[in-house]
């Protein structure tokens, strides 16, 4: 499998999906847990990143081009406490293919818990459930010495009081690193694809998102700054809107603080009250990872919901 293989199946994939994106643009979007972020380390520098070079499984679900870093048969399980009644987790496992490449294969699931259905006169009917999971195949491999691809394959299904749907969606990744300056660029477009069974009549699109980001070490330091764009095929917000930054500090070999901040999550989440409006914390993250031989373990908290904040949880081992 060489580089021309996978450019030319690059462009396919990225043709293929703006006609589809073209057709679909007037329903709304679905399946937005997909948007959550899975890294506790992606979590803690802003919430969305696509340019961390690390020995961390859970990047599979942030950039399928950057597994390759990841330790042969890797298993991560992840846990993320969210909105009261929920309940969100997920795991993935990865293996070395060859010299140049990796594969993986992952899964998530979101269950909102027991809710009360109700007519239009508000007759109680009765308690109903609902729940998201999902499930993708990943596969990385070195394009040349600085640049990776990669490509997940992804079947999501929505199931809500007795109703259910179906879509199908792809993620594309590429990342260009130089390891001597640890300069990271990247460009991912997520969740190409659509619904293959809708609810009822109208097909929801997928919460497609155009991501471009950069990170880089700065010289002779333990500190690394992160940037990254998001949702860049809708510029109906100011360019704020699109930008969460981050930074970390490497404290030892093993360990590491980190903190971001996400400009969209805090407009978004703002409250108005007697005094005027308050983010209440929203778009600020924080976390920290051990990050041993074998054993990782990262921790961040962040706030994606406006009842409540989240702690997120990754436990991965190379067995």
């Amino acid at each position: 499998m060489n580089s021309v293989w996978w450019q030319r199946m690059l462009l396919l994939l990225f043709t293929i999906h703006y006609s589809l994106f073209t057709v679909s643009q007037e329903s709304q979007t679905a399946y937005n847990f997909l948007r959550l972020p899975v890294s506790a380390h992606v979590a803690a520098l802003g919430g969305d990143n696509i340019t961390l070079v690390e020995d961390d499984a859970t990047l599979i679900f942030h950039n399928p081009a950057l597994i390759n870093d990841v330790s042969d048969r890797t298993i991560s399980l992840n846990m993320m406490t969210y909105m009261e009644g929920t309940v969100t987790a997920s795991a993935a496992f990865l293996r070395a293919a060859g010299e140049r490449g990796t594969w993986g294969v992952a899964a998530q699931y979101m269950d909102y818990g027991k809710m009360r259905e109700t007519t239009a006169d508000n007759t109680v009917l009765g308690d109903f459930s609902a729940r998201d999971i999902a499930l993708a195949g990943t596969y990385a491999y070195a394009l040349s010495e600085r640049i990776a691809g990669g490509v997940t394959a992804r079947i999501v299904s929505s199931h809500m009081a007795g109703y259910s749907s179906l879509a199908v969606g792809v993620d594309l990744g590429l990342n260009y690193y130089v390891e001597d300056s640890e300069l990271s660029i990247s460009a991912v477009a997520k969740n190409l694809g659509g619904q293959v069974k809708a609810y009822a009549d109208d097909f929801e699109r997928m919460p497609f998102d155009l991501q471009l980001g950069i990170s880089k070490r700065l010289l002779n330091s333990p500190i690394r700054l992160t940037a990254t764009l998001t949702r860049l095929t809708d510029w109906s917000q100011g360019f704020g809107k699109h930008l969460a930054i981050g930074a970390d500090v490497s404290l030892s070999q093993s360990f590491y603080v980190a903190a971001g901040y996400n400009f969209r999550r805090a407009s978004e989440m703002k409250i108005s009250d007697g005094d005027g409006s308050s983010a209440h914390g929203a778009g600020l993250s924080l976390g920290a990872g051990l990050q041993l031989q074998r054993l990782k373990l990262h921790v961040a908290y962040g706030k994606y919901h406006v009842s409540s904040s989240s702690i997120l949880v990754n436990l991965a081992y190379s067995l």
